[in-house]
């Protein structure tokens, strides 16, 4: 594609995903659908430069006033990620002049809205639980997250993954805090490698692999993942048990377990149940009241700490969305604890940096007979704040994640 007509499908794309209407990479993917001629660095090229700007859009359409033109062009062209040949030969004149005079902008010197590129309503509360420490995570998540993946443990061992790997020439390491994570250099395309199509590896940030941590769930056990979504952590669920005893996995959304099912076809389990809910106090969960082991709430949550994966969260999530969801978390965590035998285990987590989704959640929880565990008793205690799993991306590489855990009396 020539040079201007990249340009050109980089401001049609943006154009779509800044109207926030759906998720930014519901939006890339259906464009690429749509424009199935579109090579692979066409692709990446297109994608990148629709992630630079949502990552710093504050700083580029402050840049942008100074430009000419229509403003997703001036945007594109500030944030294009692809090779800066094919933008130069995109542009000329006072264009070219416009893009010089921004590119030697001190940014050390702009307000601070404008070099961590947060709303103010996320902004201000994690600068007043991080202290000087905020810019740093502002800093982490303006970068792309690394692509992590989880070995079965069923299928295969770490090591011999990695070994594996290395010998096809992939860079990619252990992860330091998961036993069963692998970190990659760069995005390649997993789903033509025999490891994946075999359910060897699978997608799935550290951070999340860490919840079957803490869950700990035994053969034998009957567990159940509450808002189990696409089913990353049902996976690596079933494969602790050993694909054993029963392993529930219940959601709202019917075509989220739909896309878990493949997943389960290539990873092996058979211990696996997806059952679709209409609440969280539906009569399929009601009667398994009081019979299960464990039970991991990964709540409905802003998702704020995926913004290196998922920038555009940060424009159209809400303080009023966050309060909602709030309500909502509490709610599903009551109908969850119900499930729970005497002895049992109960996780709540969310991926949100907020502390009202996160300890305010787990500080309201006041279930009888519910006693809180320290979380530095099942994994490292470099992760844990106040006896909760607390991860920030400028810390341990990982999303942002929070978890409390509890026992029942």
């Amino acid at each position: 594609m020539h040079p201007k007509a990249l340009i050109d499908a980089a401001c049609e794309l943006l154009h779509v995903v800044l109207r926030f209407e759906q998720p930014a990479d519901a939006v890339v993917s259906a464009y690429f659908r749509a424009n199935r001629s579109l090579g692979s660095r066409e692709r990446a090229a297109l994608a990148e430069t629709t992630y630079a700007v949502l990552r710093r859009r504050l700083l580029w359409q402050n840049l942008a006033q100074s430009g000419r033109g229509p403003m997703e062009r001036r945007l594109v062209l500030l944030g294009w990620a692809g090779e800066p040949r094919l933008r130069d030969a995109a542009v000329e004149g006072p264009e070219r002049d416009w893009l010089a005079a921004a590119s030697h902008i001190d940014r050390a010197s702009l307000q601070p809205k404008l070099r961590h590129n947060l709303p103010d309503w996320i902004a201000e509360p994690l600068q007043k639980r991080l202290g000087p420490e905020f810019d740093a995570l502002a800093d982490s998540l303006l970068e792309s997250a690394p692509l992590d993946l989880r070995v079965n443990s069923l299928q295969a061992k770490r090591d011999a993954v990695l070994a594996e790997l290395q010998a096809q020439g992939v860079e990619a390491k252990a992860t330091p805090y998961s036993p069963w994570g692998i970190r990659l250099a760069g995005k390649p395309a997993l789903n033509q490698w025999p490891l994946f199509k075999n359910g060897v590896i699978e997608v799935q940030d550290e951070g999340s692999q860490l919840l079957a941590l803490l869950l700990d769930a035994k053969r034998g056990e009957m567990v159940a993942d509450f808002c189990a979504g696409a089913g990353g952590k049902t996976l690596a669920l079933g494969a602790a048990m050993r694909n054993t005893g029963r392993l529930y996995a219940f959601d709202v959304a019917g075509h989220r377990l739909e896309a878990l099912r493949p997943r389960l076809a290539r990873s092996g389990l058979s211990n696996v149940y997806p059952i679709q809910i209409a609440h969280e106090r539906d009569e399929r969960i009601k009667r398994l009241s009081g019979k299960l082991d464990r039970v991991l709430v990964d709540a409905p949550c802003s998702g704020l700490g995926t913004l290196r994966r998922n920038p555009d969260m940060k424009w159209r999530q809400s303080p009023a969305a966050v309060a909602e969801l709030v309500q909502r978390q509490q709610a599903i965590l009551a109908s969850a604890a119900r499930l729970l035998k005497p002895g049992g285990r109960l996780v709540y987590a969310t991926c949100s940096l907020l502390d009202a989704e996160n300890e305010g959640v787990a500080d309201a929880f006041g279930a009888p007979g519910f006693v809180r565990m320290d979380a530095a008793e099942l994994v490292d205690s470099v992760l844990v704040e106040n006896g909760c799993l607390r991860l920030w991306p400028h810390r341990h590489g990982t999303d942002g994640f929070f978890a409390a855990v509890w026992t029942k009396s």
